[in-house]
């Protein structure tokens, strides 16, 4: 029996009950020991949290922002089909990007204005943000590798979206679960999310059994013996 019926309570609940060094412990004891996106991926501001279904953006490196002759017609558009990706976003999804250098910024205040009012869930991208005061602003969980004000426009271009991507060889496929928080964040196999997030939430509980042992005096072996959680 799930404690949710929909993505909607699901997601509510792991953004007020779960943490993704639980959902990561979980993960390591089903065998998927590779889900964590790299630790330079983190949240803009300590507090945000981003739970959501992934909707990948790939990207590339340019060198100009128009490029006339081209035999790739992308290559004329400014920023690719970033602008398109952008306007893709579904309730609760996440938008996260990767595939270009990290040489300028993937995200933006303009950008965080239409995911909100899409009802999108956060923005995890593979780079740099910038209008950083801006985004912290609109309450939008936004993750990255920190703030760097260089602009994208002759620089990148997303060149596909709601395709598989890798971030660090973490593979993220369109549906997957998106978790994220001050430790980082990991991807959850759409398919394996119900056995991963009923089996952290049981975790969760024993880790409150488990402190409070511990602050009773409990020694730590002894916890370990009893809850098998440490």
């Amino acid at each position: 029996m799930t404690l949710w019926q929909n993505d909607e309570q699901l997601l509510s609940t792991m953004r007020k009950e779960l943490f993704t060094c639980v959902v990561g412990d979980v993960m390591d004891k089903l065998g998927l020991q590779h889900q964590f996106l790299p630790p330079q991926i983190q949240a803009l501001r300590p507090d945000m949290v981003v739970a959501g279904r992934a909707m990948p953006a790939l990207a590339v490196d340019v060198f100009e922002e128009k490029v006339s002759g081209t035999k790739n017609q992308l290559m004329e558009k400014p920023f690719g089909l970033m602008l398109e990706a952008l306007d893709d976003l579904k309730a609760n999804e996440v938008y996260v990007n990767t595939g270009a250098s990290p040489r300028n910024a993937l995200w933006g205040e303009l950008m965080s204005v239409r995911a909100r009012k899409l009802g999108a869930a956060g923005a995890v991208v593979n780079g740099y943000i910038r209008d950083t005061k801006a985004v912290v602003s609109l309450h939008l969980p936004a993750f990255c590798w920190g703030s760097y004000a260089q602009d994208s426009a002759p620089r990148y271009k997303v060149v596909d979206f709601r395709v598989a991507i890798e971030i660090g060889g973490i593979r993220i496929r369109p549906g997957d679960f998106i978790f994220g928080d001050i430790d980082g964040v990991c991807v959850v196999p759409a398919e394996a999310a119900t056995e991963i997030f009923a089996k952290a939430w049981e975790k969760a509980r024993g880790e409150k059994l488990v402190r409070k042992a511990l602050e009773q005096g409990s020694s730590a072996v002894a916890a370990f013996e009893k809850y098998g959680i440490m």
